[in-house]
């Protein structure tokens, strides 16, 4: 089945991608929304065009749409990408990498009803520890470019997805119900390496910003 990716850039949407490939299904492009509003209920924001270089070491097409990100009305752009990328790559699915928000996968899954699209959401439901567990084992390579809640602050950007962050997320869960794989929009990631990639990207600058509790770090790469 010829399938695009709904790809931002981290953990969930690289994963989803690598178990759509490992089940058979072919990737044949990545869909990416720009969206303006840093607090889009629908789509990740940090270093998000970034996922250029990501796609280049894929290998694969990729459908930048931008928005406005405007509550709802930001679907209509989602839908104009995944129809594009249906009748210029002539795929029959969609991949997410939706975890547990209802918001998401059932917009997600009214748009491909709408475009006679099957939806594939590998990761729907998955325990969290988990997730984060089979990330470490498969040798991912992931950082926190963004923390948006409560105990986080401007140090936790740049950590790299590992043992220790296991610990202390799990930690974090059980003292505050974080969720750790950040399902509650607690923080969210940039994958840096993976078995789909043809080479590690590398960190070649930084710009960090925020205050309190909610920070962010766009990264440049190469």
């Amino acid at each position: 089945m010829n399938c695009a990716v709904l790809f931002s850039g981290g953990k969930d949407s690289t994963y989803a991608a690598y178990i759509a490939k490992k089940n058979n299904y072919n990737i044949s492009c990545l869909i990416s929304i720009f969206s303006e509003n840093p607090e889009s209920y629908m789509f990740h924001t940090p270093s998000i065009s970034k996922v250029e270089k990501q796609a280049e070491i894929m290998d694969k097409p990729l459908i930048i749409q931008k928005t406005k990100g405007e509550k709802e009305i930001e679907l209509d752009d989602l839908f104009h990408a995944i129809m594009k990328a249906k009748y210029d790559f002539n795929i029959n699915g969609i991949i997410t990498g939706t975890v547990e928000s209802a918001y998401q996968a059932s917009r997600i899954q009214k748009i491909c009803y709408d475009l006679e699209l099957e939806c594939f959401n590998p990761l729907w439901q998955k325990s969290q520890l988990e997730l984060i567990k089979e990330l470490i084992e498969k040798k991912f390579n992931i950082i926190i470019t963004g923390v948006f809640a409560y105990p986080f602050d401007k140090s936790w950007l740049g950590k790299k997805i590992d043992q220790k962050f296991l610990c202390d997320i799990r930690e974090l869960y059980e003292k505050y119900k974080i969720n750790p794989a950040g399902e509650g929009g607690e923080y969210e990631t940039f994958v840096l390496n993976c078995p789909l990639f043809k080479r590690e990207l590398k960190i070649v600058g930084n710009k960090i910003y925020g205050k309190n509790h909610s920070w962010k770090m766009e990264i440049d790469v190469k």
